[in-house]
């Protein structure tokens, strides 16, 4: 049984956000960007998001955005 095209297509773009995402948090928890760089690398990945997924903002921000968040707030405290 052959799976849908449509649905294969959309796997690939959800394992593509995924390795984006879990990409960039590793790339934000080992410290080598200062917190400009870090904040402009999640803006990056939020608009590579939107590309896989049109009018997905939202969604972004909901599910990805506070994990990005956390991290930086880690990494930068405001004290």
């Amino acid at each position: 049984m052959k799976e849908d095209p449509e649905v294969l297509l959309e796997n690939k773009k959800i394992r593509t956000l995924r390795l984006l995402v879990d990409s960039a948090a590793l790339w934000l928890s080992r410290g080598e960007l200062t917190r400009e760089e870090s904040w402009a690398l999640v803006e990056r990945v939020k608009q590579w998001a939107v590309l896989l997924f049109p009018g997905k903002e939202e969604t972004f921000d909901l599910i990805y955005f506070p994990r990005f968040r956390r991290i930086i707030e880690e990494r930068f405290p405001l004290d």
